[in-house]
């Protein structure tokens, strides 16, 4: 039964239960670590997946990282 519930949510309203969950992890998260320990972690989470998609797409990673990182 949880099966059938648990898949159609995720068919059927895959942004509206990703943007609940997202937002039950985001309130616990303040109220235990406060909001700048809380966006530490968002901005460490963002970079990994932006580290990882472009892992994916078989990008450059170092080319990605000297641009990131280049002298001006």
């Amino acid at each position: 039964m949880w099966e059938n519930i648990l898949s159609e949510l995720l068919v059927k309203h895959r942004g509206k239960t990703i943007g609940i969950a997202l937002g039950l992890i985001a309130s616990i998260l303040f109220v235990s670590f406060g909001f700048w320990k809380t966006f530490f972690i968002a901005i460490c989470i963002g970079l990994g997946y932006l580290l990882g998609k472009s892992i994916d797409d078989d990008k450059d990673i170092e080319l990605w990282l000297k641009k990131l990182f280049k002298d001006k």
